[in-house]
């Protein structure tokens, strides 16, 4: 591995984009630490603390503690995601969006030109939002106003410069994608979530200093933090491969077909949109009640936070729903066995047609299945490790759940990229075996 990164820097066009891509992560972490104006920092760092395993705390993870702070990225990636999301759960139900993404790079411009128009809506609403919430937000224990000076002038300043912060995001974001190296929205996210871990490092090592945690009990984590990683891995990387064959076909004087290939069915075909659906799902109650204080809600509260019995049930049911869900929306078997059918594509075994679509759909099912439970077995564990190891929540998220399998999604998908960039050029890549495979 060390060698192949001493080669990935002989290559003068890969050595400037992976330069490029470090010199962007700075400005995004230097952007993260700029306070907006008119925002008592104390105070509010102070709720935040108080705050702890609400909806906020959650969504203060993903923009590497800008929100937290209420710098210019407070908003964060998240509203482009979110439109990214709304349009990809639409794109299957709209006929228009569906032809603009069949008319190739076009469409999909187009496609994304709308994503841009509706993350700027989502930034105005929920950036006047947060606004009119700061202004109103007092510290529980010195009861200390967040905002000195409320007013319209400061809600208006705040929206502005709020979207106008995650607009600048997106736009780092596509030049890491277009002069970088990976997707550029993944590899910002991916930092916000990393830039915790120095915080989660001092947070051990004062609790090895102090003797609440001993070396064994930490080398026990750093194990078992080991196997969930690898564990991520497989279920990220694995596959089923279904073999289709290609029927031989005469046009003219000359004969096509007769090849053989396969369709991947991963293992994890969402990836982790249903750990965010389900965990904001479940996060509101907690949330609402801590704006409210009313008594009901708050009760609500307690038994959907985490490391109760009732939210781990209800969490792992809603993140095998939405995995089965979001895979219906994206994955269409009667569609694929009616383009095999039309080009002389069959699976060995299995009659061209309906029983194809009934035999894509029942291996699917399976496959989505065992990526489901061991997605919700994943999204559990930080609890887990909270609650019985005694470790901060803080570092318990790095032991799986949302973070984690972003952190090491987008790692594997940066060495690949770096990899191809390797190979292209002869030169020995990161990887030296073959995929893994899943077999269900």
């Amino acid at each position: 591995m060390l060698r192949a990164f001493r080669d990935a820097f002989k290559i003068p066009e890969l050595k400037k984009r992976i330069l490029f891509t470090f010199a962007i992560l700075v400005v995004y972490r230097i952007g993260g630490h700029i306070p907006t104006p008119g925002i008592d920092g104390a105070a509010l760092g102070e709720f935040f603390a108080e705050a702890k395993g609400t909806l906020l705390t959650y969504f203060d993870m993903f923009t590497g503690g800008a929100l937290g702070r209420a710098t210019v990225f407070a908003l964060g990636i998240m509203p482009y995601i979110t439109a990214s999301i709304i349009f990809s759960l639409l794109i299957p139900t709209i006929p228009q969006l569906e032809r603009l993404q069949k008319e190739g790079e076009v469409g999909r411009r187009k496609i994304n030109q709308y994503t841009r128009y509706a993350t700027v809506f989502i930034c105005l609403i929920q950036g006047s939002g947060l606004a009119v919430w700061l202004q109103h937000l007092k510290t529980e224990t010195t009861g200390i106003s967040v905002v000195p000076s409320p007013g319209p002038s400061f809600l208006l300043i705040t929206v502005l410069t709020m979207t106008a912060g995650t607009i600048f995001i997106m736009w780092l974001g596509e030049q890491i994608t277009e002069r970088g190296i990976g997707n550029g929205i993944s590899l910002i996210i991916f930092a916000g979530i990393v830039a915790r871990l120095p915080q989660a490092g001092i947070q051990t090592a004062a609790q090895l200093r102090s003797g609440v945690l001993s070396p064994v009990k930490l080398a026990f984590m750093l194990a078992l933090m080991a196997l969930v990683i690898a564990g991520i891995v497989i279920i990220t990387e694995g596959q089923r491969k279904i073999p289709v064959q290609y029927a031989k076909r005469i046009v003219g004087r000359r004969m096509y077909g007769g090849q053989s290939t396969f369709i991947p069915i991963r293992v994890n075909t969402p990836g982790v949109i249903p750990i965010i659906f389900a965990s904001s799902i479940l996060m509101f109650p907690a949330t609402i009640a801590t704006f409210t204080g009313l008594e009901f809600m708050e009760g609500i509260g307690v038994w959907l936070s985490p490391g109760h019995l009732l939210y781990s049930i209800l969490y792992a049911i809603l993140i095998i729903f939405f995995c089965y869900f979001y895979t219906a929306m994206i994955f269409n078997p009667l569609d694929l066995a009616d383009n095999m059918k039309r080009y002389g594509g069959f699976i060995p075994g299995i009659r061209p047609g309906r029983s194809t679509s009934e035999y894509i759909e029942r291996t699917l099912s399976r496959i989505t299945l065992a990526g489901a439970v061991a997605l919700a077995a994943i999204a559990l564990f930080p609890d887990v490790v909270n609650t019985r190891l005694g470790v901060s929540a803080l570092l318990a998220g790095f032991y799986g759940g949302t973070g984690m399998l972003i952190v090491v999604g987008v790692a594997l998908d940066t060495v690949k990229q770096i990899e191809n960039h390797l190979l292209m050029r002869h030169y020995e890549g990161f990887i030296k075996k073959g995929k893994i495979k899943a077999r269900f």
